[in-house]
């Protein structure tokens, strides 16, 4: 099939992508003119395993291109998939001026039949919304699906290629069938395309991330508890855990959520409730605990320091929200960051990928090192914000020798805590004694 991909930002490039190795013949529309010509010139704007060597193989073998005129990009194709952004406006609700521009677009431009697959996600009705706005401007027939993305950064490639389901909301069997033709190579091994009306798929993806969130800010109000009464939230997390019904996953206590789906779709959500007259208590909690949560390596700091840093420099190990991705959307280390440096102290910081993004947005602001090791050299102590794998084995006997107070703040548990107190470093972390 012809298909075109408006949107090369993390979903859309992920799509497109995965589209063209399933042997589709894709065209990825995007207006930035710095992320296409990195595209034309073979690199990837963004790290996500997997997806550069993806990316060439599909290029090469001329089944993916990349342009910046809509127009083009949309010749021949009868399926476009809708995966520009739907920010946070100021009042929490989703911007959609995107969407609705890229659905205008394709609306006046149709030469025949067309299925607008939304992928970006998006508030409760607006594939109804979006429908009646097409209908005005297409001489042809317009099918609206919704289609939300259930992607993991660090993971989209597999999330992708092996999904747990597939949602897709339909409001004709004509659509029905050509989703159920579309994902047909993706579902061979049982795993579900779930049908459903446009609304309830545009829901599905709101409460999973929303759940998903919860989680968290659930484990880590339980971690605040451990601290006040001397239990181990490791310990506990694992009993609860343990429980089929609980799952032990999104159970691990740290520095809060970030990026660019749950603080999004967590305040989105709230928002859509409130404008139907219903006031999601248990979900505003969510975030009001994470947004404190993102203080609590800092309040650690400031407990053990004082709150006059000046003179002060302190390591970061981690940038990006979450490891395997150089997404520094809402990441936990911005919060760390400006509170250190609003009370005097310097940061000297190390992420294995989200260096180039991090001087992006924090300027001079931060010294970056080369190393690891290079970052905490006569630091007055070490902060651990992302747990990338190559952070849970260090030396700590080189550690307590290059710090110049020995102190490391692990506010992602992943070290042993005796270990570490064992090579002569005070160790603090979250929610365990």
């Amino acid at each position: 099939m012809n298909i075109s991909v408006v949107g090369a930002g993390y979903v859309g490039l992920v799509v497109g992508v995965c589209m063209a190795d399933l042997g589709h013949s894709v065209t990825c529309v995007d207006s930035d003119e710095n992320k296409i010509s990195a595209l034309l010139a073979g690199r990837v704007p963004i790290y996500e395993p997997g997806l550069d060597q993806l990316l060439e193989r599909n290029v090469r073998e001329g089944r993916l291109r990349f342009t910046r005129d809509l127009a083009a990009g949309l010749a021949h194709s009868r399926i476009v998939f809708v995966a520009v952004g739907t920010p946070s406006a100021p009042d929490g609700s989703a911007d959609l001026t995107g969407v609705f521009a890229v659905a205008g677009q394709v609306a006046d431009q149709a030469d025949g039949p067309v299925t607008l697959i939304i992928k970006s996600t998006v508030p409760v009705g607006t594939a109804d919304r979006v429908r009646a706005h097409v209908r005005e401007r297409s001489r042809f027939p317009v099918e609206v699906v919704s289609n939300p993305e259930f992607l993991k950064e660090g993971a989209a490639i597999d999330d992708f290629l092996r999904p747990d389901r597939i949602v897709c909301g339909v409001a004709s069997a004509a659509s029905q069938t050509l989703m159920e033709g579309l994902y047909a190579p993706l579902v061979r091994t049982g795993k579900p395309i779930l049908f459903m009306d446009n609304r309830s798929a545009e829901l599905c993806k709101y409460t999973a991330n929303a759940f998903l969130a919860t989680k968290i800010s659930f484990i880590n109000e339980i971690a605040a508890l451990c601290d006040l009464v001397g239990a181990d939230v490791d310990a506990v997390r694992r009993g609860a855990g343990s429980d089929s019904r609980i799952g032990p996953r999104f159970l691990f206590p740290g520095a809060g959520y970030g990026g660019s789906c749950f603080p999004k779709d967590v305040r989105a959500l709230v928002d859509t409730a409130r404008q139907a007259g219903l006031e999601l208590r248990v979900v505003r909690a969510v975030e009001e605990v994470n947004e404190a949560q993102k203080h609590r390596l800092a309040d650690l700091v400031v407990a053990r320091f004082g709150a006059d840093l000046t003179g002060r420099r302190f390591a970061l190990w981690g940038l990006a929200f979450k490891p395997e991705t150089d997404d520094m959307r809402e990441a936990p280390s911005l919060t760390v960051i400006s509170r250190l440096k609003a009370a005097g102290a310097g940061i000297v910081a190390y992420d294995p990928e989200a260096m180039h993004e991090a001087r992006r947005v924090l300027g001079d602001t931060v010294t970056f090192a080369a190393r690891p090791m290079e970052a905490i050299e006569g630091a007055d102590a070490l902060i651990v914000v992302t747990e990338w794998n190559e952070f849970r084995s260090p030396d700590f006997g080189e550690l307590r020798a290059r710090l110049a107070s020995p102190v490391v703040f692990d506010g992602r548990n992943i070290w042993n805590p005796a270990e570490v107190r064992a090579a002569g470093l005070e160790y603090r972390c979250i929610g365990r004694p």
